[in-house]
């Protein structure tokens, strides 16, 4: 796969396969574990309700997903974001563009040197 005139090699695929879904994994493990306990050292003290168990804490953590956060995969302001750099880029003079087109094609050369 060429990224940016660069071939990546086999061996960061494999390293890429692999720590996704241990990272994943120790997110879920972590978020999970963190409500968990909060849970369970503040919300019976303070309002009387049963401690909860490590998969009742994720089922809270997706319930709180959907019901808050959607899964649009933007995350807040993000739209609004790229919106404003479109607004900017519309109203660039040709030789501005042209520059600035300049400007991304040497940040994405390879800079790899003759062997």
């Amino acid at each position: 796969m060429m990224c940016c005139g660069h071939e990546r090699r086999r061996g960061y695929w494999i390293k890429y396969a692999i720590f996704i879904p241990i990272a994943i994994a120790a997110g879920v493990f972590i978020f999970g574990s963190l409500v968990m306990l909060l849970w369970n050292a503040l919300l019976p003290a303070v309002i009387g309700v049963h401690t909860i168990t490590f998969w009742q804490a994720l089922g809270i953590l997706i319930l709180s997903k959907i019901l808050f956060g959607g899964f649009s995969g933007h995350h807040g302001h993000h739209k609004s974001h790229h919106y404003g750099r479109h607004e900017r880029w519309m109203h660039l003079t040709p030789e501005q563009k042209e520059k600035m087109r300049a400007e991304w094609k040497n940040r994405c050369e390879c800079s790899e040197k003759p062997e």
